[in-house]
C-alpha cells in the first residue's frame, strides 16, 4: 500500500510536469518553474512539448501500474527505475535539481514498492 503511495505521488509530479511542459511552458508560471526567458521558452516550446508527452507516457506506466495491484509491482519497478534514470540525465545536463525533485521520490516510492 505504501509503495502504491508513494508511486501515486511521482506520477502526479508528472502529471504536474506534463502541464507544465505541455500547456503552460511559454506563460509566465512555465519561465518561472524553468527559469526561461520569454524568447527561450517561445523558441522552445516545440520541444517542451514533446518531452511533456515523454514525461506523461512515465505517469501513464506509473498509474498503470497502480491500477493493477500487487499484480504491477513490476510494472511500477520499471517505470520508477525510468523515471530514476530520466531525473539522474537531466540532473547531469539540465539542472542538479531535478535530482530532487524526480530521482529522490522515485527512488523511495521504489524501496517501497520493493520492501514493503
Amino acid at each position: 500500500m505504501i509503495g502504491s503511495v508513494l508511486t501515486g505521488i511521482v506520477a502526479a509530479i508528472h502529471v504536474y510536469i506534463v502541464v507544465l511542459e505541455m500547456v503552460l511552458w511559454d506563460t509566465e508560471r512555465g519561465r518561472k518553474a524553468f527559469g526561461m526567458t520569454p524568447e527561450f521558452s517561445k523558441s522552445t516550446k516545440v520541444l517542451a512539448a514533446n518531452q511533456g508527452l515523454y514525461n506523461g507516457f512515465l505517469a501513464a506506466g506509473l498509474i498503470w501500474g497502480i491500477w493493477l495491484g500487487e499484480a504491477g509491482d513490476p510494472v511500477k519497478i520499471f517505470f520508477l527505475l525510468c523515471v530514476a534514470v530520466a531525473g539522474a540525465f537531466g540532473a547531469a545536463t539540465a539542472s542538479p535539481r531535478i535530482l530532487l525533485i524526480q530521482t529522490v521520490p522515485a527512488l523511495i516510492a521504489l524501496v517501497a514498492v520493493i520492501f514493503m
